[in-house]
């Protein structure tokens, strides 16, 4: 292995040289606290391409202590932590320089306020291993009156023996830790996973903390501090759950069963609701909604006009279509918006999801409830509501439903099992209150259907509607912001799956369909089968199972937005349904 003297005069001999000599980089560098490791440098155009460089310091120079990764809960969180204190770093140094550009030539993934399993820094008892992207300076020269593109070897002399060592150890080295951030850190991932643990011990789905913050910014994760209002939960509504570290946890549970949350889209109930949606993921300290748990299993689903649905069985829905589809395999190049939250439910049923959270704001009203004053005035519908479903799929499937509204929701009062009001972010119990109402429940059109027998319908995906190539590129997968997904030469429109958490997470999701398609799809496995089997390996093997090439920009999907991506993908066909 060469050392970093040989690595600095490397880089003053290529000062100068035609870009393409980057290509000397490639191999392993020992800078004596660390090994720099790269082992492809592509090249684009006139640029040398943004290679991935690996860093790995061994423990005898990191010396994070044991204790804060000796699970795996307190090694994602102290994985994560790591990350954001490399990413803060990276951020401070990009100094602008006497032309205005900014100097940051280090990229490394980027937390939002979730915490994620990510393959940008792995910590172990043996060394911390982290992967960064270095952006390979270049200087435009002149050479017998021609312009050319060359190497900037002194720019990567200050990257590499400037910019990186400052990061490596300001970030990564314990002895440059503030240990009371660390134990914070880890203790309050480990608190939220004990929340989660009570939940499924309890029969719960999920779990609000008295004077959590859940209310966010307009870019829906960031906190606006200055403006917001604690959640605040009736005392008969208060459960104690005792956790390792922050002692007594007192907040409102979420019963398993249908639950009914009524109250003005600005008074609260929708950041409650997204609130639950998100608390799938924990939080970082600080965040507000670090003791806001959900079950892991947990879908938001919402209306989403013009998305495409293939073969998806909706006949507890709708007996017929407006477009001639036939509910009972709907196929569809654009959706209504009640055949698109219909098609949503049930695709996300047959992922495995155990609880269905609904919000009228981002629900079609005519998938939601119907008026049943004047149901006998407009006559016999070919539509079943969500509300004229909910009671028996939550009786006949064993799961649970929290629908959250003001104007849209009264039909599932009498059906619920509990009924909770938020006004000003106060949360009251009013299920008697409510119940004492004179309301009609809906009623179903077709009680004939067995909704477990349509659950038990296996879809089978065509291999070759999964096509992630581009002209002569056979991979082109790329996210920049979580809201769209490039697979190919098709764009997966992500806006709708509200619980994907950020652009790594979007990038991993069409990662996972290439990999399914290589190792699952052309075996024949269903749908169902492969989400299973895709979750083993992702479980055993770690993200860098689903890429070829080094990267560090991936982070863990679940699978119900893997399911969600794929239903969503433009060029998805299904092969054949079984029963």
């Amino acid at each position: 292995m060469k050392d970093k003297k040989e690595f600095y005069n490397l880089l003053t001999t290529l000062d100068g040289q035609p870009f393409s000599e980057y290509q000397q980089l490639i191999g392993d560098f020992d800078f004596a606290r660390y090994v720099i490791k790269c082992n492809k440098i592509e090249l684009e155009g006139d640029n040398a391409a943004k290679p991935v460089f690996v860093v790995r310091i061994p423990q005898t120079i990191a010396e994070i202590p044991e204790f804060l990764f000796d699970s795996p809960v307190r090694r994602t969180a102290m994985e994560d932590l790591l990350l954001r204190r490399l990413a803060s770093n990276i951020e401070r140094i990009a100094n602008f320089d006497h032309n205005g550009i900014a100097r940051r030539l280090i990229e490394v993934s980027s937390p939002n306020q979730k915490i994620l399993p990510r393959n940008a820094l792995m910590l172990t008892k043996e060394y911390i291993e982290v992967r960064l992207q270095v952006t390979l300076p270049i200087q435009n020269m002149v050479v017998d009156g021609v312009p050319v593109v060359a190497i900037d070897g002194d720019m990567a002399q200050q990257i590499f023996f400037e910019d990186l060592p400052e990061v490596v150890s300001d970030s990564l080295l314990y002895c440059n830790i503030d240990t009371a951030e660390a134990d914070g850190f880890v203790n309050n991932m480990e608190d939220a996973d004990r929340l989660r643990q009570f939940l499924g011990a309890s029969g719960q789905v999920s779990f609000v903390a008295n004077g959590a913050l859940v209310t966010r910014a307009t870019d829906g994760d960031t906190p606006d501090y200055e403006r917001l209002t604690p959640v605040e939960v009736e005392e008969s509504l208060i459960e104690e759950v005792e956790v390792p570290h922050a002692g007594t946890v007192r907040g409102l549970g979420i019963p398993s069963g249908l639950t009914l949350i009524l109250g003005e889209s600005n008074g609260g109930r929708v950041d409650l609701m997204d609130a639950i949606s998100q608390g799938i993921y924990n939080h970082i300290p600080g965040d507000g909604r670090e003791n806001v748990v959900t079950v892991a299993d947990a879908v938001n689903i919402r209306s989403e006009v013009g998305r495409s649905v293939q073969q998806v069985d909706i006949s507890a829905f709708a007996r017929e279509l407006g477009d001639g589809g036939n509910p009972a395999s709907y196929s569809t190049a654009s959706a209504g918006s009640f055949a698109s939250q219909s098609a949503s439910t049930v695709e996300a049923l047959e992922a495995g999801a155990r609880v269905l959270l609904f919000d009228e704001h981002s629900s079609s009203s005519t998938f939601l409830s119907s008026d049943t004053r004047v149901s006998s005035l407009i006559g016999e519908s070919a539509r079943n509501t969500l509300a004229s479903r909910a009671r028996q799929m939550v009786d006949e499937l064993g799961i649970s439903i929290i629908v959250a509204g003001s104007s849209l929701v009264a039909e599932f009062i009498p059906i619920a099992d509990k009924v909770l009001k938020v006004e000003n972010f106060c949360v009251s119990d009013i299920t008697e209150e409510a119940k004492a109402l004179d309301i009609v429940p809906s009623t179903v059109v077709d009680s004939s259907v067995n909704l477990a027998t349509m659950l038990s319908r296996s879809r089978w995906v065509m291999p070759s509607s999964i096509d992630p190539s581009v002209g002569r590129e056979d991979l082109v997968i790329e996210s920049d912001d979580g809201d769209y997904l490039q697979f190919g030469r098709s764009i997966i429109d992500l806006e709708a799956i509200r619980q994907i958490a950020d652009a790594d997470q979007a990038r991993a999701i069409g990662f996972v369909l290439y990999y399914a398609k290589l190792r699952y799809m052309d075996e024949g496995y269903p749908m169902r089968e492969i989400l299973d089997l895709v979750d083993r390996d992702l479980s055993n093997e770690g993200l860098n199972a689903l890429a070829r090439d080094l990267r560090g920009d991936l982070a863990r999907p679940r699978r119900y937005e893997v399911a969600a991506a794929l239903n969503r993908l433009p060029a998805f066909r299904v092969s054949h349904v079984t029963e």
